[in-house]
C-alpha cells in the first residue's frame, strides 16, 4: 500500500471515530493574513527552524511555564513556592513582552 492511500485510510478511519468532530473554530475560516503579511524570508526561516527541530521562544517559554506550575503544585515546603513562583511570574512576564513586540 503506498504512502498516499495509507494515509488517506488513515483520516477516513479517525473521520469515521468522530476525532474531527467539535474542534475549535469548526466551520470557521482560517485566519492567514498574518502569514500572508509576513515577508518570505520569514517563511524560509521558520521553515529551515522548524526541520531543525527548534522551538519558537514563545513555545520554549510556554513549555517552561507548565513546568513550573507543576512543580508548584506538588512543592511542599514554602522557600520552595516562593521560589517557584518568582520563576513562573519572570517568565510570564517575558511572555506577555514578547507577545506585546509581535503586535507592533
Amino acid at each position: 500500500m503506498s504512502l498516499e492511500k495509507l494515509v488517506d485510510t488513515m483520516i477516513r478511519d479517525a473521520i469515521a471515530r468522530g476525532e474531527f468532530e467539535n474542534l475549535p473554530g469548526q466551520g470557521k475560516p482560517i485566519d492567514l493574513a498574518e502569514y500572508f503579511h509576513a515577508p518570505e524570508a520569514v517563511h524560509v526561516a521558520q521553515a529551515i527552524l522548524k526541520n531543525a527541530g527548534m522551538l519558537p521562544v514563545e513555545i520554549e517559554l510556554l513549555q517552561e511555564m507548565a513546568t513550573l506550575k507543576e512543580l508548584l503544585g506538588s512543592a511542599r515546603d514554602e522557600p520552595e513556592k516562593d521560589k517557584l513562583r518568582k520563576s513562573l511570574k519572570e517568565k510570564q512576564v517575558q511572555f506577555d513582552l514578547l507577545l506585546e513586540r509581535r503586535k507592533r
